[in-house]
């Protein structure tokens, strides 16, 4: 299958079996989404979620943010991952906020990896998040799948290599949701132990249960082959 029949093939699938859900994370405007995202690095969606309502109750614009401790912001989020770095990062993004972008959620990729604890797979979740632009964001779910499906060859070895691969067969106005549609499907099919390969209705298409499928014929044809070594012996 050519990688455009590929390409078409798994967005079809995934606009049929997808909602327009952008992200599970909860939020009501761009500083929200951008500390959610922040928070999430490495921890589940779930637990974020759980932990913001207070946390966005507490400080709800960039000011009341940056005008608070690393201390006090450490207290809302001690129940997620790395917490004690993802205050600093908190707090020194908020006060860029005020200090650079008058308390607003700047747009472009480079003003956002500007802010501490945002790096290119964050800026790009906000831009497409927050802001509907066409940005892609490389997760360790898009990563897998994006390899696992052949949608990438196998010398993308970084996220951004990815990104650019991707970028290549996915339409402009399918940037934004490709990204979650892969994400979800890394997250509850395509998962990194034990995929649920039975259940995927990309199995016909991909790469990785055809060489799984491949192995399995091998080793059934060798246990075979070992059984009737096995009754020649016992013959003999």
């Amino acid at each position: 299958m050519r990688m455009q029949e590929l390409f078409r093939h798994v967005l079809d699938y995934f606009r049929q079996t997808m909602d327009d859900t952008e992200t599970e994370l909860n939020y009501s405007n761009p500083f929200e989404l951008l500390v959610a995202v922040v928070l999430s690095a490495q921890c589940t969606d779930k637990r974020i979620n759980m932990v913001t309502p207070a946390l966005f109750a507490a400080y709800p614009t960039p000011a009341d943010m940056a005008a608070a401790s690393v201390d006090d912001i450490f207290s809302y989020i001690r129940s997620v991952s790395y917490p004690n770095n993802k205050a600093r990062h908190l707090q020194g993004l908020a006060e860029k906020l005020v200090s650079d972008f008058g308390g607003e959620v700047p747009q472009t990729l480079e003003e956002l990896t500007t802010l501490p604890g945002v790096g290119r797979k964050t800026a790009n979740v906000i831009q497409a998040v927050a802001f509907k632009k066409a940005a892609l964001a490389v997760d360790t779910h898009v990563f897998r799948v994006s390899h696992r499906l052949g949608l990438v060859p196998a010398r993308c070895t970084t996220p951004y290599s990815v990104e650019m691969a991707l970028r290549k067969y996915i339409p402009e106005a399918e940037v934004a949701a490709s990204h979650y549609w892969i994400l979800l499907h890394g997250r509850y099919t395509c998962t990194a132990r034990n995929p649920k390969c039975q259940t995927c209705g990309l199995q016909a298409v991909c790469k990785e249960f055809g060489k799984r499928k491949g192995k399995e014929g091998k080793e059934g044809y060798r246990k075979v082959e070992r059984g009737k070594e096995s009754r020649e012996s016992k013959e003999r």
